[in-house]
């Protein structure tokens, strides 16, 4: 069902943006730290700083430098989407580095604010975002369109916009690609379009891509992490399970797979393909 969901939000929203690439997009990391890449957190900021903690605990154990690299999907669905991008947006704390990707709930929150009639993103987990930002989701869904556009730019911060609008596609390094969703098999990484890379599952998630890295992905959700030679998967649900990982990426060392986990409600984790996107 979701990925009837995906396509037909997806392929409509990146299609101008797909028609021209920019390079700014796709940014390529240093090869001189350990990465962990967290998949994706949907707004639980109690998993997100529970898992830096442990991440930032398994990097002084090592003695190495960390970059922790969110694989998008930062926003909605959980309770707490406000207080994510006011911790992801805000410089680091001493010691750590951060790295964001854009994903796809990024993305529709973005167009919505350009056209702020559309109850797509709403009714996909943009409700549970506003309202963390203290917006009264029932009077602003019976708002015209332009007083919709004057209640959200009363509650969201500008340097959160400012900070969703800057985030790159993909981020790359010698030895592994990192993406939201994945790529299209067969397609050389230059033109793999937008909405591929923010919204696709099939043919990736059967098939080899044919890239020359391993990709590093979230966005389809799995009990546990994928770990296959051509493609990790790190999305675990936390919205819906209670469970947010990362996979430790450090030069030759197999990946390694960090995590955190509090209770979930008893019908979420039941539900969890049928409401994610």
């Amino acid at each position: 069902m979701f990925r009837l969901l995906d396509r037909l939000l997806g392929s409509a929203r990146a299609a101008a943006r797909d028609a021209v690439p920019d390079p700014d997009r796709h940014v390529v990391a240093p090869d001189d730290a350990s990465i962990y890449a967290v998949g994706d957190v949907h707004g639980c900021a109690d998993l997100l700083h529970a898992l830096e903690a442990r991440i930032l605990q398994d990097a002084r154990a090592r003695r190495t430098r960390a970059l922790i690299l969110y694989l998008g999907d930062l926003i909605d669905r959980g309770p707490d989407s406000a207080a994510v991008l006011d911790h992801l947006s805000d410089q680091p704390d001493d010691g750590v580095e951060r790295l964001c990707l854009l994903g796809n709930h990024e993305a529709m929150l973005l167009d919505w604010l350009s056209d702020p009639a559309d109850d797509g993103w709403l009714e996909h987990g943009g409700g549970e975002t506003l309202r963390s930002y203290g917006v009264p989701v029932a009077f602003l869904q019976a708002a015209s369109a332009r007083r919709r556009a004057d209640i959200v730019a009363a509650h969201l911060p500008r340097a959160h916009v400012d900070f969703l609008e800057a985030l790159p596609l993909t981020v790359r390094t010698s030895r592994h690609l990192f993406v939201h969703a994945g790529v299209r098999p067969g397609v050389p990484l230059a033109a793999q379009t937008e909405s591929d890379l923010l919204w696709i599952r099939e043919p990736f998630l059967s098939r080899n891509h044919g890239l020359d890295l391993p990709v590093v992905h979230g966005h389809t959700p799995t009990p546990e992490p994928t770990v296959l030679r051509h493609r990790i998967g790190i999305d675990t649900g936390a919205f819906a399970t209670g469970r947010l990982c990362a996979v430790r990426l450090v030069g030759d060392e197999p990946p390694a797979i960090l995590g955190v986990s509090r209770r979930a409600p008893a019908s979420s984790a039941a539900d969890l393909h049928q409401r994610s996107h």
